[in-house]
């Protein structure tokens, strides 16, 4: 009975501490089932298209579904007119399956539609012109397209219990807690005198963390995408996620570097012993400091990290004047390695207070052209069409 008990228990464990994929695959469950119950009932045999198409376009946020559900409309504009082009002018076949997709391809690329939309495109095509198509069968797949989609967009906004920004604060405090545990083991490593195989775990460790840099930019730039259109987002809190998310990025490589410093070090024969002390204290200094910026709340918060951030800067130069006190006696290569960490602690000081001109003055992209739904606006493509046919209505008047 009791590995009975055991097991059931282990296997609720299984979903219990994975509540949020749960969620997930719920909402997509019921929304595809939803999807299949409105398009039978408002489209004559409408709900198995309407379900494929919910099933697609339903992401892990409203933001990105309403992406998605965006590209299946204009897959579904453009699929559809290339498919019933093609059966009208070769039936229904391979020849106009392959003349579908290509045309799909072009157009896609001619209209520079994303990644995804590029990808919607075919498959909507495909789904219109399937097995027994007519005229009134074509209106049907077209009608429970634009079913599965707006149901994809209404079930997307119940995927997740926290909103976008809420979502980056998450990720944004557990990465950061992170990277200042990776500096705590540091410093207690020089403190103790390290190894190279643990530095060489510390710089495994540091790359771990620069990995989850890119879904922590992505997940900041939802927040400030979808703070722009919905009523109740706050744009201004979204922006200052959005300059944490980059100073953590910063951070997180400054960790990095030093974790590289040291590694070096312990292959050139370690850390020299008049120095041992003042890294770990800087390193500890820096830990806290990101502990403090990014998990301290309330009213004191601002003025605990501005301590904080001052503590690492005092231990860096303190760090900085032990290094060139031992400039004389120690090899000079140590000499640089020990003042690059300084320069990496003073850059995550500078981050944490976002006093830095890298994070507000260079501009980043929002997100990379093969998420977007459109690789160039509507707005920008309309106005460079309608700038050629004025420039050839201009040479056709003037001859």
């Amino acid at each position: 009975m009791s590995k009975h008990q055991g097991l059931g228990k282990r296997v609720i464990a299984l979903f219990t501490e994975r509540r949020r994929w749960v969620r997930q695959i719920v909402v997509a469950g019921l929304a595809g089932a939803t999807a299949w119950l409105v398009g039978d009932v408002l489209v004559n045999k409408g709900g198995v298209v309407a379900a494929i198409v919910c099933t697609l376009s339903i992401r892990i946020s409203l933001h990105k579904s309403l992406r998605e559900g965006f590209g299946q409309i204009v897959g579904t504009a453009i699929g559809a007119s290339v498919a019933l082009t093609a059966v009208t002018l070769f039936n229904f076949g391979f020849i106009s399956v392959g003349i579908t997709i290509i045309m799909c391809a072009v157009i896609s690329r001619a209209l520079h539609l994303g990644e995804v939309a590029s990808v919607n495109v075919p498959v909507t095509a495909l789904i219109v012109i399937g097995p027994g198509l007519s005229e009134s069968t074509a209106l049907n797949r077209l009608g429970s397209t634009l079913i599965g989609a707006a149901i994809a967009i209404l079930f997307s906004y119940f995927s997740h219990s926290k909103t976008p920004v809420g979502r980056s604060i998450e990720q944004i405090t557990t990465v950061s807690r992170k990277a200042a545990k990776l500096l705590a083991m540091m410093s207690e490593g020089v403190a103790s005198g390290y190894t190279q195989k643990e530095a060489g775990n510390w710089l495994a460790k540091a790359r771990l963390l620069i990995e989850e840099i890119p879904a922590i930019r992505a997940q900041s730039v939802e927040a400030r995408g979808h703070a722009r259109w919905f009523p109740t987002a706050r744009k201004d809190e979204a922006e200052e996620i959005y300059i944490q998310g980059i100073a953590l990025e910063h951070t997180v490589v400054q960790i990095r570097t030093i974790a590289r410093t040291l590694f070096d070090s312990s292959v050139s024969g370690g850390i020299a012993d008049s120095t041992q002390k003042a890294i770990a204290v800087a390193l500890s200094a820096a830990s806290y400091a990101i502990s403090s910026k990014f998990e301290s709340d309330g009213p004191s918060a601002d003025d605990s990290n501005q301590s904080a951030t001052t503590d690492a800067r005092e231990a860096s130069s303190a760090l900085a004047e032990s290094l060139i006190g031992d400039a004389k006696d120690a090899d000079q290569e140590q000499i640089v390695r020990g003042l690059s960490m300084v320069a990496n602690i003073d850059r995550i000081a500078d981050s944490l207070d976002q006093n830095s001109p890298a994070l507000r003055d260079v501009i980043t992209p929002d997100e990379p052209v093969k998420d977007k739904v459109l690789g160039i606006s509507l707005a920008a493509q309309l106005s460079k069409i309608g700038k050629r046919i004025s420039g050839q209505v201009r040479k056709t008047f003037k001859r």
